[in-house]
């Protein structure tokens, strides 16, 4: 912890080694990050980049070193939400041309349902709780102060989507007691 401290206050005097060394650390992080947003390798390879330029840009910025992760995490939950807003835009093909335009592999895989599926389902404040308490092992007081809401407020939004998880596991008969 001492290392990645003394490596943020080099960062923030300038020193790039420093910055780049204090990447690579959280690389993985960012990257499985930006997956359970963006679902794909190219869009959340994407991401690791502007959350690398980011946080280049706004070292200076960080208060608390020892918050560098959580720092760092936020940053690429920005990105990705900025990413999926900038997709919305885009305008989806009609099922009746999308069926012509995929290939056959695709339809022989059977329909599941994954964690990532069930998370998509949340709105973004369930998610970004959950993923943080669940993904990044924050505790709650943790994940409250990374999201600057009240801890009760916190204990609530996480509450709300387990029960919405549960529900729909429940509905596809996947949740057992």
């Amino acid at each position: 912890m001492k290392s990645i401290i003394h490596l943020v206050k080099e960062a923030q005097k300038g020193n790039d080694t420093a910055f780049l060394k204090l990447f690579q650390e959280f690389e993985e992080d960012i990257y499985r990050t930006a997956f359970i947003y963006v679902k794909n390798q190219e869009d959340a390879l994407d991401i690791v980049q502007e959350t690398a330029y980011r946080s280049f840009k706004s070292i200076k910025n960080l208060k608390e070193p020892k918050y560098l992760k959580t720092w760092i995490i936020k940053i690429a939950i920005s990105c990705s939400i900025d990413l999926l807003r900038k997709k919305k835009n885009v305008i989806e093909l009609k099922p009746e041309i999308e069926k012509f335009v995929s290939n056959d592999v695709e339809r022989d895989i059977p329909l599941s349902i994954t964690l990532e599926d069930l998370i998509d389902l949340l709105n973004e404040n369930e998610k970004k709780v959950i993923i943080l308490r669940y993904y990044f092992d924050f505790t709650i007081k943790e994940v409250a102060e990374t999201l600057k809401i009240p801890l009760g407020t916190a204990k609530t939004i996480l509450y709300r989507g387990l029960s919405k998880l549960r529900k729909n596991l429940i509905g596809d008969e996947l949740y057992e007691r």
